[in-house]
């Protein structure tokens, strides 16, 4: 399990990563995103309707104990993170659209998550001591949403302030899973080798599955390639540290161990495969825009 310390020091590194998110948005961004909402909305379909469903369809097929099926929703029914942010930019996505998704999927996040996990939860039959109550995920939420708010504030009364916070808000992102790995594995790598194939399957998994989902979605719902390919990843990458977060507050001893292999696993895995889909999804982008200058070419 995470020391009290490093609890504390994962709760102030949101804490950061949230207020440079905040940074990021002006509430001009809102106006002009709300007027041509469809990206949003598409991408908050796949978020919040694709990503839950597919992590309970993954845990009832493996049978998955409570502890495991408990972190497997907790990491599925998750807001996007300030990560996706970054794999968006070097994918040559819609940075923007990434940006806003991650914004307002976190402020949603505050109603749909605590819904959807107590839902799903009981529909995969987890009572008792390994229940999180609905509240408790909400209140996280609901903190972690005055920073974002501040952060807004401070790009709104000095732009290189707030630009600064972003950066350094996205560069948390990275360190913070970092942070997870390097305190979480050492101790742990006696589990980590007695864990079964299927546990890390479903945790690559929901990653993968969740990112071709988002990418056919948004491609059924009339998006554009690029704008498909950033959905896509803002999809299938959760944000694994708050779901650690959460469970570190919820649960103690054994029981917070056995919760966080999923999500702590996850934060590695995403990251190592969401590397691989940015680096086809660039050359994707990069033929596009080759395709449509060689047309531009032709037609002259």
């Amino acid at each position: 399990m995470l020391t009290e310390l490093e609890t504390t020091l994962l709760g102030i590194m949101m804490m950061v990563i949230m207020l440079g998110m905040g940074a990021s948005m002006t509430p001009r961004d809102f106006l002009i995103a709300f007027r041509k909402p469809k990206g949003i909305l598409v991408g908050l379909l796949s978020q919040f309707a694709v990503m839950p469903f597919l992590g309970f369809l993954l845990a009832v097929a493996l049978g998955l104990p409570a502890p495991l099926i408990v972190g497997l929703l907790l990491i599925a029914c998750m807001p996007g993170g300030t990560t996706s942010n970054i794999f968006a930019y070097f994918s040559k996505g819609v940075l923007a659209l990434s940006i806003m998704m991650t914004t307002v999927s976190t402020m949603v996040a505050v109603v749909m998550v605590p819904v959807l996990l107590s839902f799903y939860s009981s529909m995969a039959g987890v009572t008792g001591d390994y229940y999180i109550p609905a509240a408790n995920v909400a209140q996280v939420l609901v903190v972690l949403l005055v920073p974002t708010a501040l952060g807004m504030v401070l790009r709104k009364v000095n732009a290189n302030i707030g630009a600064t916070i972003e950066l350094i808000g996205s560069f948390m992102g990275v360190v913070v899973i970092v942070f997870l790995i390097a305190s979480w594995v050492p101790r742990n790598y006696q589990l980590l080798l007695d864990t079964g194939p299927g546990v890390y399957f479903v945790t690559i998994g929901i990653g993968l599955i969740g990112m071709l989902f988002g990418y056919w979605v948004a491609r059924g719902l009339a998006q554009d390639t690029n704008r498909a390919r950033t959905i896509s990843l803002e999809t299938g990458i959760q944000n694994g540290p708050l779901a650690v977060l959460v469970i570190t507050l919820s649960f103690a001893g054994d029981m917070q161990q056995e919760v966080l292999l999923i999500p702590v696993l996850y934060s590695l895995f995403i990251v190592i495969t969401s590397t691989f889909i940015t680096l086809w999804y660039r050359r994707s982008a990069t033929r596009e825009a080759l395709a449509r200058d060689a047309a531009k070419v032709q037609a002259r």
